[in-house]
């Protein structure tokens, strides 16, 4: 694969992840401060432990979350890298647009 290639895989994982409801929950989660695995279970009381794993791979495959052991326990960070990357690519291009379509449309 190209670089450009591989730039559209990380977004379309990063896109994949941020589809679902519970999985931007969780990113909220974990923006405030990190958590264990089963301080983040704690918070999704409607969901089995096993849910919420499935849910954490699908971030961590999109790298917006990082987890690593401390003794017994994994702590999980926010990773908000790929989110200001979607920004930057995405996001904040399509606002400066919009913004100059409303700008030439006062203008008229």
């Amino acid at each position: 694969m190209n670089e450009a290639t591989d730039k559209d895989a990380d977004d379309d994982r990063v896109f994949k992840a941020l589809a679902s409801p519970v999985r931007r929950r969780m990113l909220d989660a974990l923006k405030g401060s990190s958590h264990t695995t089963g301080s983040l279970c704690a918070l999704f009381p409607e969901l089995d432990r096993t849910t919420v794993l499935q849910h954490l791979r699908v971030l961590e495959g999109a790298e917006l979350v990082i987890g690593r052991k401390v003794g017994r326990e994994r702590h999980l960070a926010l990773a908000p890298l790929p989110i200001k990357r979607i920004h930057d690519r995405w996001i904040s291009e399509y606002m400066h647009a919009a913004v100059d379509l409303l700008d030439e449309l006062d203008a008229e």
